[in-house]
């Protein structure tokens, strides 16, 4: 279960977006996105290169 800072954050989060008039919230919005990406791209990477990973990464894009 997620604590109170956890909440705290998102209320001041969406605060910042709702009130930004420069909507520079997009460029932090845009570029945690990305790390997401970069993150699972890697993960993949290094999965397929254990001993049955490309069998692992097939199993799991079948559970899409």
């Amino acid at each position: 279960m997620r604590d109170e800072s956890h909440d705290d954050f998102i209320v001041r989060w969406a605060n910042f977006v709702k009130n930004d008039k420069t909507k520079s919230w997009k460029r932090f919005h845009t570029e945690f996105i990305d790390a997401q990406f970069r993150k699972s791209e890697e993960f993949f990477k290094r999965l397929e290169q254990e001993p049955g990973g490309k069998e692992k990464i097939r199993r799991l894009r079948e559970l899409r």
